[in-house]
């Protein structure tokens, strides 16, 4: 089981993935450093977590854009509907 990350640290992750996607990656100790100069945390603790979590949303996003599309099949259904 993991830690519950807090809507503060959602919301600035996702922000922070959205504007400057091009530049964080999945390694922690650079997206610390973005973090660290695109924001102004006060505590070296809610930077780390922030950028644990961005880590992990890029993670993600390329999980999802490797993996195929699934497709749902479309029955016909007229034969329901005489």
């Amino acid at each position: 089981m993991g830690r519950i990350k807090t809507l503060l640290v959602k919301r600035i992750g996702r922000k922070l993935i959205k504007e400057h996607s091009q530049e964080f990656t999945s390694e922690f100790g650079k997206n610390k450093e973005l973090v660290e100069k695109y924001t102004n945390v006060a505590s070296a603790k809610m930077r780390n977590v922030i950028a644990g979590y961005t880590a992990r949303l890029v993670k993600q996003k390329t999980i999802l854009e490797n993996q195929p599309r699934k497709r749902v099949h479309e029955e016909d259904l007229s034969k329901f509907y005489e």
